[in-house]
């Protein structure tokens, strides 16, 4: 009787997600991912997604695949009429959309159905978009600009975006919620060096070497321009030095230009192309590098990390969002584009006493306490 009570207090959800993002592969679908799934914990959850969307593991929410599988989707008029008798049926409070992009069809649904509207945002996409240089930013800002303002919630991924919002597109402060990227560790793992043991063992490398690990998605710019300082700028001058160092590469879509880093295998890096267990290499390592430049918000990859209680080292744009202070030394941010610094780093990490990260950073970044804190929010 409780449990049926429960359930029937429980705030009722519904998300547009209009990519896939199951299975995971990247760091962007991690996020949609682990917040859905914590969040159809403690909610009546409906995400409605593409069709190429498949659920390998149990999830906590009914997964409806109703847009379409090209780009029509994001001018798809008819999934109004879809959506909202779909809202009405099944009395939707809430409705989240992920990014602005669909920002016409959430408006339209809140005023058909009277539901709160919520934008899930992960970057200030007109930022991230002027960084790469695309020509139509400041349209998009136009875009991002009614959609937030037409929002109940905006959901920032970072403090540094939050603030974007309400001084550059004149969002109002009190719509506007920090909601982090999460990981479902509650402490530092206790199989680190055996992970690392098993690695090198695969690998074919000696176990006394560091690991220092980068992955990405890499046709998207900013990771293959971090790619591009790492063996440009940064593997050079460690191959000046006396440490004893394999830089392992992950990713998909690496253009066919590099070659798989095969002249590279010579210079102390391996190119692993895409890899499942994402989690596996990023505990093995000694070092996360993370030289980003442009793109904006969090970098996924780097909580992943310090959540696995690996050193991440990174410059000042790729460390956005992400507190020096919760992350004690596990955490070294060197300003952008001073490589020898960023060396310098490298080399006196692996030759320092290891610490682990604080708990503090357990507590603000597990989805388990993301979620609670969302909820609390939303009324």
């Amino acid at each position: 009787m409780e449990e049926e009570q429960g359930k029937l207090m429980m705030k009722i959800v519904a998300a547009i997600v209009p990519y896939t993002f199951l299975p995971v592969q990247s760091g962007g679908q991690r996020l949609i991912s682990g917040f859905y799934d914590e969040l159809g914990k403690k909610t009546q959850l409906h995400v409605i997604s593409t069709p190429e969307n498949q659920a390998t593991q149990t999830i906590s929410y009914q997964l409806l695949k109703k847009l379409r599988s090209s780009r029509l989707r994001y001018a798809d008029v008819f999934l109004y009429f879809k959506i909202k008798k779909y809202l009405k049926l099944h009395q939707i409070e809430f409705l989240i959309i992920e990014h602005p992009y669909l920002g016409w069809l959430g408006w339209q649904l809140k005023k058909a159905t009277g539901v709160k509207l919520i934008v899930h945002t992960h970057n200030i996409e007109y930022q991230r978009f002027r960084s790469i240089g695309k020509w139509w930013w400041n349209l998009l800002k136009f875009y991002e600009r009614w959609t937030l303002q037409k929002a109940d919630y905006v959901f920032c991924i970072t403090e540094e975006d939050k603030s974007g919002f309400i001084e550059n597109l004149k969002i109002n402060q009190s719509k506007c919620k920090v909601i982090p990227y999460g990981i479902y560790q509650d402490s530092a793992p206790a199989d680190k060096k055996l992970t690392k043991l098993s690695v090198c063992t695969e690998l074919n490398i000696d176990p006394a070497s560091n690991i220092l690990f980068f992955n990405g998605v890499l046709n998207y710019k900013p990771n293959r321009d971090a790619l591009d300082i790492i063996l440009h700028q940064i593997n050079p001058i460690l191959l000046r030095s006396s440490l004893n160092y394999k830089i392992i590469v992950a990713g998909k879509n690496l253009p066919q230009v590099y070659n798989d880093l095969k002249e590279w295998n010579q210079n102390n890096v391996i190119y692993l192309g895409f890899v499942d267990d994402i989690e596996r290499f990023t505990k093995a390592a000694d070092i996360l590098l993370n030289p980003v430049l442009s793109g904006g918000g969090v970098k996924t990859k780097m909580i992943e990390a310090l959540g696995l209680n690996t050193t991440v080292i990174s410059t000042v744009t790729g460390a956005a969002g992400v507190s020096k202070e919760t992350c004690g030394d596990k955490l070294i941010i060197i300003e952008d584009s001073n490589w020898g610094a960023f060396t310098d780093a490298v080399i006196k990490t692996v030759t320092t006493p290891e610490h682990d990260i604080p708990a503090a950073f357990y507590r603000e970044f597990s989805w388990k306490n993301i979620i609670e804190k969302t909820l609390k929010y939303i009324n």
